[in-house]
């Protein structure tokens, strides 16, 4: 009986090695064949997608190019980075190292970014898109418009401080980087000063946050230490409390509401 076990086990591994050989073969040839048609491709199609120029060909790479930092580009110019840091600190002071998770805290930021940028966004759409679609204004009238409530926006929110430096560092303006005008100021001046502000009002933020968390730490790690219980983690006893004031003071409204209205709404 084990003879002929060890007999049908073989078979089955035999026909099992032949099918797994088979399908290689045929993954070869398929890989073959369309590795020729590719390289074996007309030269009109190569030429339709060029345009016929190298210009227009350069300026398909750059457009792809664009769209790709799109996403970064407008997570930059918008409120993302203060309301991410700011969440993100908050976990951090609790002392819970992975929950929220990453995905809950990047989602409720990208959600708290579009409420906050809400009318930003309206008066993009009414003033840049809406004509645009209607073919009453260019595309580079269009990029214009829609660029100009983001820079509002921004230059709202950012440092005079950062402003003047990211001035003089470009040479616009005086010798101290006071500029009057706002339309005078390149958009690489106010996007740099204003994700450094943004970086400033986070920290300042995540300050105020860090302050009574570190108390309650303070507090248990005296009690500890008074009670001679030297080996015992302070953070395993102050977790459970730090989650409990959290609760009780409605930690997450407060939060959600000092970062809206830190944007003014």
């Amino acid at each position: 009986m084990e003879g002929k076990n060890t007999s049908q086990r073989q078979k089955t591994r035999g026909r099992r090695g032949k099918l797994c050989l088979r399908i290689a073969l045929l993954t070869g040839v398929l890989t073959c064949l369309l590795t020729s048609s590719t390289l074996a491709a007309p030269s009109d199609i190569v030429a339709s997608l060029l345009g016929g120029s190298d210009s227009q060909a350069l300026r398909i790479i750059m457009e792809l190019t664009l769209i790709a930092m799109v996403p970064t580009l407008l997570i930059m110019m918008t409120g993302f980075t203060r309301i991410v840091i700011v969440l993100s600190m908050v976990r951090n002071a609790i002392g819970l190292q992975n929950t929220p998770p990453n995905i809950v805290i990047i989602s409720l930021s990208l959600f708290l970014t579009y409420f906050v940028m809400s009318p930003v966004l309206t008066q993009v759409s009414n003033t840049a898109l809406e004509p645009y679609i209607n073919n009453q204004i260019n595309y580079q009238e269009f990029s214009e418009l829609a660029m100009k409530p983001f820079r509002e926006f921004m230059f709202q929110e950012t440092y005079d401080s950062d402003l003047s430096y990211f001035c003089q560092l470009a040479k616009v303006g005086d010798d101290d980087g006071k500029v009057d005008d706002l339309n005078t100021i390149p958009n690489r001046v106010v996007i740099s000063a204003f994700m450094t502000s943004e970086l400033k009002h986070a920290f300042a933020i995540g300050l105020f946050i860090y302050i009574p968390f570190i108390v309650i730490d303070m507090v248990v790690s005296s009690t500890l230490m008074a009670m001679g219980m030297m080996m015992l983690p302070p953070a395993t006893i102050s977790m459970p409390f730090k989650i409990m004031l959290f609760v009780l003071v409605d930690g997450w409204q407060l939060t959600i509401g000092t970062l809206v209205h830190s944007f003014g709404l």
